[in-house]
């Protein structure tokens, strides 16, 4: 088997360094036609994207069997996917059709499970619900302090002494390619890793152009380690995407936004109109330019929002933005840029 921990997450067939999330497709906040599912999919093989990340989390499955009905057919070298344990589903005929901030719905409820058991029957029913017979990523989903309150300390003892355990015998077996952790939280990044190997990190909004909290003490540690990020949440929930400065209800990490991340936010965005700059690029590419940030994972509802994020990766931007945010105390200063 190749050597896990060399893993790195590969770029567009152009170098365009963009993975497509499935959380949008899993119908997020709002409902997306299977056939507008579909042309999104579509839209980002044709344009040579080779990283796709889902969950059983988006839709109760839902965005897990879209995926799979784009990615089963082609020549499995061809993309890289992942997916992640954490929930067990449970068929369930009266489920809501409205669940955690999805809509339309697959009719399961959701349990966590971080078992031993509970996570080789979540790799299991992912893969047949992708119709794949592997994972190239499973990562630990929302193992976080923030996510389990008081039973924290439980269910991170719990996937250091059970679910990462289980995830390398599946990679030994081969269901299971790269291990990690699925995550929106620094902390509970650094605590795993403080007592376990990691192969790859799906970090959901912790290192962006709004929220640096990654940049002091964990990403120094992937380099050294060798973990490999997808960097999710470039967007910060929609604050980083929509701004703040026009009419839209900003969001931050999946809810309205906080006074003072709208404040810090309406600053960058000043910053952005005097160079030039859209704010979308810039949030974009900005975390690209640290060592341990291999792609961007970004999330679509529509082609045009996928092709958005294309051409923003590709919107040139000069240097002097840059050192504009470092001057007004908006970048830190050891953040790279270049």
């Amino acid at each position: 088997m190749p050597n896990q921990r060399a893993m790195r997450f590969p770029a567009c067939t152009d170098g365009a360094r963009l993975g497509l999330g499935g959380a949008p497709l899993g119908n997020l906040f709002r409902a997306v036609t299977e056939a507008d599912a579909q042309s999104v999919l579509a839209a980002a093989l044709a344009d040579g994207c080779r990283s796709f990340d889902t969950a059983p989390h988006y839709g109760n499955g839902l965005s897990e069997q879209r995926f799979g009905q784009a990615l089963r057919a082609l020549p499995r070298e061809r993309f890289v996917l992942s997916s992640k344990v954490g929930r067990v589903l449970r068929p369930d005929a009266g489920a809501a059709r409205a669940q955690n901030g999805y809509v339309d719905v697959l009719p399961f409820t959701q349990r966590w499970d971080y078992s031993a058991a509970g996570t080789r029957r979540s790799v299991e029913d992912s893969l047949q619900r992708l119709g794949l017979a592997r994972l190239d990523v499973a990562y630990v989903h929302d193992c976080d302090a923030a996510t389990h309150g008081d039973a924290h300390p439980q269910v991170l003892a719990q996937v250091l002494g059970e679910t990462l355990p289980t995830l390398r015998a599946l990679q030994r077996e081969g269901l299971v390619g790269a291990v990690g952790l699925g995550v929106n939280d620094v902390q509970v990044c650094l605590d795993v890793l403080a007592q376990a190997e990691l192969d790859a990190l799906l970090l959901a909004g912790r290192y962006s152009l709004l929220d640096h909290s990654a940049l002091a003490a964990l990403l120094p540690l992937c380099v050294q380690r060798g973990v490999r990020i997808a960097l999710g949440g470039a967007f910060n929930s929609g604050i980083l995407a929509t701004g703040v400065l026009g009419s839209a209800e900003p969001r931050f990490n999946y809810a309205r936004a906080p006074q003072a991340w709208v404040d810090r936010t309406a600053a960058i965005e000043r910053v952005c109109a005097e160079h030039g700059v859209p704010l979308r690029a810039a949030a974009l590419q900005f975390p690209l330019a640290h060592p341990a940030v291999d792609i961007v994972v970004a999330g679509a509802q529509d082609v045009a929002q996928w092709r958005d994020s294309r051409a923003m990766l590709a919107q040139p931007i000069p240097a002097a933005f840059w050192q504009a945010l470092r001057d007004q105390g908006l970048l830190p200063a050891e953040a790279p840029t270049s």
